[in-house]
């Protein structure tokens, strides 16, 4: 019996007991299935019941604990007083309405140079000042709760243009102002790892019978584009993904194209030194064929024509979803 076969047979026999799996739990409320277990480590806001194979099991009452924390939060209350209160009340109130059935404002592109205008102005996500101050004063908590929070509330593309790029940007500038803070890229690196790889687990009822694979071209090591990637592919299209991470070997993408047979394979390269497009054009050609698309600003000029070029986020969502779902 294959790896994935196994892991399938599990996931269906744990979805069969009485209860709900944080797996279930997670697609349920669209909060990643780390936040979850923060929330309950950290908070004791989790799962009450155990199932007759062993398993800690979500019952009702803690379904509705959850919504009431993930309303609360997105309020702007601070997760440890949320957790307060729902923990202090035996019933919880009927769930608020869902985010289609409250009031819809018009939210306009936010003009250019200014990315976090629109951030600032939502109840519930931080401002990129509020999350950088957060990330420089090491406080992993409330990075992790807030950008779950921005990933609920407005999923992958947003949270990555809006604030996860911004952020990113201010902490490097500190750092090529002072020489420090390598230690604030490391812990909010960290943690949205964290928050991101909660949303790449594979979809109950995939939207393509075929993967998308993607993977850091050999020896780069900034994998966190891709994870995002594949987390806004899984969460929001339900296309099933399996990601390879950073520094793959051309071989050993090589190996996995061919027994996996994707419908997409998604390389990515932001380092000048690990653009070299000559790679790709080694890659197997597949029957099925395989869509390759290359990512990030190292690469060099000269890819190969049959490599789609990517420039930004949403072109590399757009591309790779239109493909897969083909």
């Amino acid at each position: 019996m294959k790896w994935d076969e196994m892991d399938e047979q599990r996931h269906v026999a744990a979805d069969e007991e009485p209860g709900y799996g944080i797996g279930a739990v997670a697609r349920r409320l669209g909060v990643p299935a780390p936040t979850l277990r923060t929330w309950n480590l950290r908070y004791g806001v989790g799962p009450s019941r155990r199932s007759p194979g062993g398993h800690r099991r979500y019952d009702a009452r803690d379904l509705r604990r959850l919504e009431e924390m993930k309303r609360l939060i997105r309020d702007g209350i601070p997760a440890a007083d949320a957790a307060r209160r729902v923990l202090r009340i035996e019933t919880v109130p009927p769930a608020p309405p869902s985010e289609q059935e409250q009031e819809q404002e018009p939210r306009w592109p936010a003009p250019r140079g200014i990315p976090s205008l629109t951030a600032e102005r939502l109840p519930g996500v931080p401002t990129v000042a509020m999350l950088a101050r957060a990330a420089m004063m090491l406080d992993g908590g409330a990075v992790h709760d807030w950008i779950g929070a921005a990933l609920a509330r407005h999923g992958v593309p947003w949270t990555w243009e809006h604030l996860v790029m911004p952020v990113f940007e201010t902490i490097c500038r500190r750092q090529s102002e002072s020489g420090a803070s390598i230690e604030v890229e490391h812990l909010f690196s960290d943690r949205l790892m964290a928050a991101l790889i909660g949303l790449t687990e594979r979809p109950a009822h995939p939207a393509s019978p075929r993967p998308v694979l993607l993977a850091c071209a050999e020896n780069d090591l900034h994998s966190l584009p891709v994870y995002a990637l594949a987390a806004a592919l899984t969460g929001e299209h339900r296309v099933e993904t399996r990601v390879l991470g950073a520094r793959t070997p051309y071989p050993a993408l090589a190996d996995a194209m061919r027994r996996l047979g994707p419908s997409v394979v998604f390389v990515w390269s932001q380092l000048h030194e690990t653009g070299d497009p000559a790679p790709l054009a080694a890659l197997p050609v597949l029957r099925p064929p395989s869509l390759v698309v290359a990512g990030g600003e190292g690469w060099w000029d000269g890819l190969p024509a049959s490599v789609a070029r990517v420039a930004s986020f949403q072109d590399a969502l757009t591309r790779v979803v239109t493909a897969a779902l083909a």
